[in-house]
């Protein structure tokens, strides 16, 4: 049942989005492991289609802010307003409190309002003028951004990178689906006729039901392996968090999750290392910080040297 729940969610997303499957495929393992999901990309290629193509196939709240380098903290997650009737304040909720948050070029706003979403990402709450606000579940933050090296950007600082379960790289798509794409132009029309397919309530029994994914020692021994290496290796300056371990352990039980399984192999934990954890590591080169592809190909030998159980 939850199977079929899922693939009925896939291929919603898909009558929409028309890029590489394999984006969908992560986009749906940060929502199944609880995560939050980091689509980067250069302009056009339709990463906000994919994050709001994903919110328009759940029943519940969306919403939308346009991250630009003049918004403020209070613009994101709500202010105080002053009440002349009852002489107290009111506090007006920003687009923080919704059940799946679009932030659009999450790099173009400053640092500052940047890190106003760490709480909320990390804890699912607020704190707001000694008041903290409880944030409803299911709740996900899907955030876009352009290459770091494009004009008007800003760096995202290492402790929100390792926030994010997974990094989407979407890529251009196939002549066939660029074709498609021209000819029927889903963003304009199947978009907005896109129908809900899933619940919240169904989303956050799905989310409840990844603890029963069986994972082996042998499993998370491998997991532990992956992660001391990228600790003790010469080409990183900064390994893995236990943050990050934890990412890659749920990341891999969403995996098995989406492939109707109820264990997870050695190949799910492949899969999910270099999207867990290419934008949580530091390379010793200056100028891929930053940058998963700089980082990549270090994790890749990682891979390879690695052994994974039998």
């Amino acid at each position: 049942m939850a199977n079929h729940a899922i693939e009925r969610l896939a291929e919603n997303i898909r009558t929409v989005f028309l890029g590489h499957s394999k984006a969908v495929d992560l986009l749906l393992i940060g929502l199944l492991a609880r995560g939050h999901v980091l689509i980067e990309d250069v302009p056009g290629v339709g990463k906000t289609v994919l994050a709001r193509s994903l919110a328009k196939s759940i029943d519940c709240r969306f919403s939308r802010v346009q991250l630009t380098p003049d918004l403020l903290p209070s613009d994101v997650l709500g202010v105080s307003i002053y009440n002349n009737q009852t002489h107290d304040f009111d506090f007006k909720p920003g687009p923080v409190f919704a059940n799946i948050v679009l932030a659009d070029e999450i790099n173009r706003t400053t640092p500052r309002t940047q890190s106003a979403l760490l709480e909320a990402m990390s804890e699912e709450q607020v704190s707001i003028e000694n008041h903290t606000h409880v944030l409803e579940r299911p709740f996900m933050l899907v955030a876009t951004q352009n290459p770091f090296e494009f004009e008007g950007t800003y760096h995202l600082p290492e402790n929100q990178l390792d926030r994010f379960l997974v990094r989407i790289s979407v890529g251009y798509p196939d002549r066939g689906a660029e074709h498609r794409i021209l000819t029927t132009r889903p963003n304009r029309t199947a978009l907005e006729q896109l129908r809900p397919v899933m619940t919240g309530a169904q989303v956050v029994e799905l989310q409840d039901a990844l603890h029963d994914v069986r994972m082996d020692s042998a499993i998370v021994d491998y997991i532990l392996d992956l992660v001391a290496a990228t600790r003790d290796g010469d080409g990183l300056r900064l390994g893995v968090s236990p943050r990050g371990a934890l990412a890659l352990t749920q990341a891999s039980q969403a995996a098995a999750m989406l492939a109707g399984r109820e264990y997870v192999t050695p190949d799910d934990v492949k899969t999910m290392f270099l999207p867990v954890c290419a934008h949580r590591v530091l390379g010793k080169n200056y100028l891929s910080n930053g940058d998963a592809h700089g980082t990549e190909s270090v994790l890749k030998k990682i891979l390879g040297d690695v052994p994974a159980p039998q």
